[in-house]
């Protein structure tokens, strides 16, 4: 019987009343398979005895102590008692907090086992986080799990071992005997009950990695089972092209060359080769669909312009949707500016195109006049038909919902997908979220950028920033300053962007022009607003995080950003980005509030803090002083926010997953990635005719671009 299919209501558990069986299934454990799959989040390892005279070298104290005496503090309702104790190497004091009751128990001269925290506090060795047992209790002497409810501890320990007793010896392997072995993994039965009662560290060790093989096993297999049913349906029609030269990059389409014989640079290694990889997806017979990650400035925008020549060349049209009008009208007048003198026909769609213009606009690109158009969410609208949708780029794919995609990708008959990220994205999550999509990842950056010099800065030091603010400014040069909020908040004491507005342009900087700019203004103003902050009219721009995808305006030098403990890693790293985009040195201040004392510390001397004393917020604000690359950002960023729910957005659809977590296990998650794969690939019928657990798995994989992509 498989662990899934024990359906069995705990009352069936011997001493299980209704009373527990009531406790539990308001945990959500209503079966036997959900008591025996609620893993531990950590174990104690009462194995081995640690004295008191070691507390400081060790997190517990785990060793047989004696109680010398009782003693009191405080007066009346607030008395609390202490316990003196010791035991063969050294004494120590237990504060029991609300466990006055104990005094019964723990008598003057009798022997108990304990395991506990102890620190050093008030000139003595004592612990106020302690459980205490009689000497031959069979809680000491073992490995014992810890759950995530510890008030239920000892009930969950209890009912699972008992769950065991009854219905270990009857759980089957979930995965197929070839890879049991391959692995070195336990048998199912045994990885369960040694997930919650190991024998040694050891066993613990080969359960945890069988169970966690297990599950991304699993996962990949739905992944996989996308990727492979994806390259599977050939609806591509325009062109048949051998697709397994893969030794040489496939030679540009003449509307690419004459592109390249216009740029007045060299494209960048990162460049050239993610454009090889595309040209490959395009000249392929299947639906191709590729993720192209690479740091803001990096060249993304005129890859995607790359693919869509190619396609054009193909007889094909394409479609670029970007998350804002603001970030759609740059790319169109970009596109129009380099392809139009190609005889390209480019157009630009959003919701904010008049009625006249817009029907004529949706005419020729049904009559295939237009061979790329370029928009916001517009280009999925009802009304819009396309000729010969062949290739769709989606610029700042994190910000579209699977919906979003899944509508723009129905406007062609299996178009190529070229999903763009600025956001790195970890590796350790490339094998889940875009798993079953293929990835290239530009490295590196034109030449000529300098790299953006950041500092943090004390929120009363601030005039130092303004100051250095103000001599960037007198260079002819640009500023962002971004806060957290639009308006005041009563509840929230922060600057926000609206007064800030009002004190930077007529206390701080009357001499120059300031404006705002924020998401509840309307796309007509944010456009003005953003023409004239390119044009150098506005000098300083005040905004929120609004300005994180935006235009490019290479005359900013300076991005402020107020309380930036309050922005996650990723939106810090793109703020940073909207500078240094011309061939000026550039600067970021990341200032954070006063309030903050690890934070506050950490920007003057680092060095004086424990590593408990580094605040997240603390730690978020040195990695953004110490790394400008995105993808190593991006990482620490994951680590920082942990990964029970691996997306880590809504939009994503992702699901969450159990013992298993992508950055701890991400070498079990390449094995797993890999035997997935090649069952699929090679030993798929005979699996699912052997293993009806993967079968089920394998029907319960949402088709492509509902999960991830």
């Amino acid at each position: 019987m498989f662990l899934r299919e024990l359906t069995a209501s705990p009352d069936h558990l011997k001493g299980a009343g209704a009373s527990t069986v009531k406790t539990l299934s308001l945990a959500g454990l209503t079966c036997i398979a959900d008591l025996l799959s609620k893993y531990p989040r950590g174990w104690e390892d009462r194995s081995k005895n640690i004295p008191l005279a070691e507390f400081a070298k060790h997190d517990n104290v785990c060793t047989i102590i004696k109680i010398i005496s009782h003693d009191w503090i405080g007066y009346g309702k607030n008395k609390t008692l202490k316990v003196h104790i010791q035991d063969d190497t050294s004494c120590a004091v237990l504060v029991c907090f609300n466990r006055s009751f104990l005094a019964n128990k723990l008598l003057i001269g009798a022997s108990f086992h304990i395991w506990g925290h102890f620190t050093y506090r008030y000139g003595e060795v004592q612990s106020s986080t302690f459980e205490i047992e009689a000497a031959d209790s069979p809680l000491f002497g073992k490995i014992l799990p810890k759950y995530q409810n510890l008030k239920l501890n000892n009930l969950y320990r209890r009912f699972i071992k008992e769950a065991l007793a009854q219905y270990g010896t009857h759980i089957e392997n979930e995965l197929p005997d070839y890879l049991i072995e391959k692995n070195q993994l336990l048998q199912k039965t045994d990885a369960v009950r040694a997930i919650h009662f190991p024998a040694s560290i050891e066993e613990l060790n080969d359960a945890k990695k069988t169970l966690v093989y297990e599950e991304l096993l699993f996962l990949e297999l739905m992944v996989g089972k996308r990727s492979l049913a994806r390259k599977s349906r050939n609806g591509k029609q325009q062109h048949d092209k051998d697709t397994n030269a893969e030794s040489a990059p496939p030679p540009y389409s003449k509307l690419q060359k004459r592109l390249l014989e216009r740029l007045p640079f060299e494209l960048t290694a990162g460049q050239t080769a993610a454009i090889d990889d595309i040209n490959r997806d395009i000249d392929s017979n299947y639906a191709a669909a590729r993720l192209l990650q690479g740091d803001v400035g990096s060249g993304k925008t005129l890859v995607s312009f790359m693919a869509a020549l190619r396609t054009v060349d193909c007889g094909g049209q394409a479609a670029i949707m970007a998350p804002t009008e603001l970030l759609a009208r740059q790319h169109a007048e970009n596109a129009a500016c380099l392809l139009e003198p190609l005889g390209v026909n480019v157009a630009f769609l959003t919701g904010n195109i008049k009625t006249a213009g817009r029907n004529h606009l949706l005419k020729a690109l049904v009559a295939g006049e237009i061979d790329m158009v370029v928009g916001t969410h517009a280009l999925f609208s009802r009304n819009v038909v396309y000729k010969n949708l062949s290739l769709i780029v989606i610029d700042e794919q994190h910000r579209f919902g699977v919906t979003q995609r899944q509508a723009i990708m129905a406007k062609g008959e299996n178009p190529d997908l070229l999903m763009m990220s600025a956001t790195p994205i970890p590796r350790t999550l490339t094998f889940t979220l875009f798993g079953d999509m293929d990835i290239s990842v530009i490295h590196d950056m034109p030449p000529g950028r300098k790299q953006i010099i950041t500092h943090l800065a004390k929120e009363s030091n601030e005039k130092k920033v303004y100051d250095f603010v103000g001599g960037e400014l007198a260079k002819n040069s640009q500023a962002y300053f971004v806060y957290p909020l639009i308006e005041t908040n009563e509840d929230m004491d922060l600057k926000d962007a609206q007064s800030m507005l009002q004190h930077l342009s007529e206390d701080i900087f009357p001499a120059y022009k300031c404006a705002l700019i924020h998401s509840k203004l309307d796309e007509d103003t944010k456009r003005d607003i953003m023409d004239r902050f390119r044009k150098g009219e506005i000098r300083i721009l005040v905004a929120t995080s609004v300005v994180e995808v935006g235009v490019d305006v290479p005359n900013a030098t300076v991005m402020v950003i107020e309380h930036a403990e309050r922005f996650g890693l990723s939106a810090l790293h793109q703020l940073r980005g909207r500078v240094g985009r011309g061939e000026k040195q550039s600067y970021c201040f990341l200032v954070f509030s006063d309030q903050d004392t690890a934070d506050m510390q950490l920007a003057v001397r680092p060095e004086l803090l424990t590593e408990e004393e580094r605040t997240i917020a603390g730690k978020r604000l040195m990695t953004m002083l110490e790394n400008n690359d995105g993808f190593v950002i991006a990482e620490k960023d994951l680590q920082f926010r942990g990964s029970g729910q691996i997306a880590g957005t809504e939009q994503s659809g992702f699901t969450k997953i159990g013992i298993a977590d992508p950055i701890r296990d991400i070498e079990i998650l390449k094995i797993a990635r890999e035997d997935a794969f090649s069952m699929l690939e090679h030993d798929a019928e005979l699996v699912l005719s052997e293993n009806k657990v993967i079968a089920e798995v394998l029907k319960r994989a949402p088709p492509f671009g509902e999960v991830g992509v």
